[in-house]
């Protein structure tokens, strides 16, 4: 088991645009990563099962709706605050991001903008702490990048509501106490409706022979004749905006992240090129290797910037749906291109478990697709700039 000797690159003095408190938080995250996940994650990725004894830590850091008011168990963050915290979550493994945001993002946040007072008290608290841990159905074996194309649906019975239909690819979905699941009522309006593990109908069968986010539980949610109280009903937000509205949250979290990726893997290649010697020198010391590099680091910073200032706007309350996007989109990718060039530096080393990168890499080819696909993006942006969809 190697130590995590990270060091997070930082070339253009950005911890000076951050608040102590942004730091402190940071810094505790990237604490708890080194001594928690670190030390494990590759076994977990190589026996492809998630780490559960991880999640009271992630809670206890942070790392379950971090800018939920306090209230309601949450630690009362800024959206910096929680970027910094999903980047040195996902420094260690996307997967274990993934179970982050989904909670986050995807669960807890549209809980407290779409529920009523008595659903807030009664699941942000015990979500905040990992009591309990809920997944996000949207997705549907016939309709991914066209979810207002659902045909999950619910039908009124007077005393409750008559659930089916089925979701996959849903993050946290096998050990998944809740899930909030969105599907049409009979006029064909989007809604939002809390299913409980252990409801008649309600199964969540494991998705199993992934290459990529290995350490992350995935499976689907599958409704048969499920009876939801009225009460789960979600009251204060309907239509396909709703669901997507939390994926703007899950995607500015994953901008952030797929920046701690690309800082593990550019900081990995950086190490090994000082220590591999070849024709009696580093190869950090030749010019291909010094200019992959420079535009690792470039890269980088880039995506810092572009992500720091997005986190302002969020904050202001000004960040646009286009503007996370761009983020999103851009940062997955440059995570990417980073991940694949630092392994082609490490050599055949680049494909082992004893370095972080082949797994980095594995993961960010769901990153890259799911909560919109890289394609999507780049049309949300071209549709922001002319005014004209090209989805249709």
């Amino acid at each position: 088991m190697k130590p995590d000797l990270f060091q997070s690159p930082d070339y253009y003095l950005l911890d000076e645009l951050l608040s102590d408190e942004h730091k402190m938080v940071r810094d505790a995250a990237r604490a708890w990563v080194k001594k928690e996940v670190s030390p494990i994650i590759e076994e977990y990725a190589q026996r492809a099962e998630f780490p559960k004894q991880i999640v009271k830590g992630l809670g206890e850091i942070g790392g379950f709706g971090p800018y939920i008011p306090v209230e309601y168990g949450g630690a009362g963050l800024d959206q910096i605050s929680y970027g910094l915290i999903m980047q040195e979550i996902e420094r260690g493994d996307s997967g274990v991001r993934s179970t982050s945001s989904v909670q986050s993002s995807l669960v807890m946040y549209p809980i407290w903008k779409y529920g009523n007072e008595e659903q807030r008290m009664k699941y942000l608290p015990k979500l905040a702490t990992g009591e309990l841990i809920g997944c996000f159905g949207l997705t549907e074996p016939d309709h991914g990048s066209n979810p207002g194309g659902m045909t999950t649906n619910f039908k009124d019975k007077g005393d409750h509501y008559l659930l089916n239909g089925a979701k996959m690819w849903i993050s946290n979905s096998p050990f998944a106490d809740i899930a909030i699941v969105w599907a049409k009522n009979e006029e064909g309006r989007i809604h939002g409706l809390i299913v409980e593990r252990g409801m008649e109908g309600f199964t969540t069968p494991e998705t199993h022979n992934k290459w990529s986010l290995r350490a992350s539980a995935t499976g689907e949610l599958i409704f048969d004749n499920v009876k939801v109280p009225k009460e789960n009903l979600l009251p204060n937000k309907s239509g396909l905006g709703a669901p997507l509205g939390c994926l703007d949250s899950a995607r500015y979290g994953i901008a952030w992240g797929a920046i701690g990726a690309a800082m593990d893997c550019y900081d990995t290649a950086l190490r090994y090129s000082k220590e591999r010697i070849q024709f009696d020198k580093p190869i950090g010391a030749t010019q291909l290797q010094q200019k992959k590099l420079a535009e690792m680091i470039t890269e980088i910073t880039k995506a810092q910037l572009l992500t720091w200032r997005l986190g302002v706007l969020k904050n202001e309350g000004k960040a646009t749906t286009a503007q996370i996007s761009m983020a999103k989109r851009n940062n997955v990718d440059m995570a990417l291109t980073i991940a694949r060039d630092a392994r082609q530096m490490l050599g055949g080393m680049g494909i082992t478990g004893e370095y972080s990168i082949m797994r980095h890499m594995m993961n960010l080819e769901s990153v890259v697709t799911y909560e919109g696909t890289h394609d999507i993006h780049l049309l949300i942006t071209g549709m922001d700039v002319t005014g004209f969809s090209a989805f249709k």
